[in-house]
């Protein structure tokens, strides 16, 4: 004997019906969005990273590919999200570092990291390619530059930002204005065009730099001497 179906709770439906609204909201949102960005002339955001590859660079950018660096990571904004995009990379790593790294990421980075390292890790195999071939991508991936603003420079957007001075307001404590000094005024003070020269301190409680290149890294320390 079959078991009738029950009609659904009041509360069912109303939970039910809620869901509904929302996806069909998303979807909504989702096709206006790719309708305008498709109709613009301009892009929708301004791309702020860019690249002049030498020979060398052309050719780590063809090892990049064919050793499968892009199931990972994204680079000329082709690849995947499951590991860091290291589109502007070039401009906070230094080729030096890059090429030890390759190597031998853990003992360069000093902790332990997601991807690369020794067996079984899935990048274990980029340690164990020839020197040659690593030293292609290193320079490849240091090629990759970033303009002064974007999320992955070292120097923040030139003048003020009022979406930078409320962060800090909110989520600054007090003792980091004694500690740290807003790169923004200092440099403006010192010079009107320091924030266009390529070595600055980068000792501010307005940025953080991003993170290594390759796994689940910590945090850099913001001091002087980072490229």
């Amino acid at each position: 004997m079959s078991k009738q179906k029950q009609p659904l709770k009041s509360g069912e439906k109303i939970l039910f019906g809620i869901v509904s609204v929302f996806i069909g909201l998303a979807v909504i949102g989702y096709v206006a969005l790719e309708t305008y960005r498709m109709t613009r002339a301009e892009p929708l955001y301004e791309n702020k990273t860019s690249y002049v590859f030498s020979e060398e660079g052309k050719l780590g950018s063809v090892l990049f590919r064919k050793s499968r660096c892009t199931a990972c990571h994204r680079a000329l904004r082709n690849g995947t999200n499951m590991g860091l995009s290291l589109d502007g990379v070039g401009s906070v790593r230094t080729l030096d570092w890059l090429v030890t790294f390759l190597a031998e990421p853990e003992k360069t980075y000093g902790a332990r990291t997601f991807d690369h390292g020794p067996r079984p890790k899935e990048a274990a195999y980029v340690a164990r390619m020839s020197e040659q071939d690593r030293h292609a991508i290193a320079v490849f991936i240091s090629q990759l530059k970033s303009e002064q603003g974007s999320s992955s420079a070292a120097m923040p957007p030139k003048g003020g930002s009022a979406f930078i001075d409320n962060m800090i307001g909110a989520w600054a404590p007090a003792s980091w204005k004694e500690r740290y000094t807003d790169i923004r005024t200092k440099q403006s003070v010192e010079s009107p065009n320091a924030m266009q020269e390529p070595k600055q301190e980068i000792k501010s409680s307005a940025q953080e730099i991003p993170p290594p290149v390759q796994g689940m890294n910590k945090p850099q320390e913001l001091n002087s001497e980072q490229q």
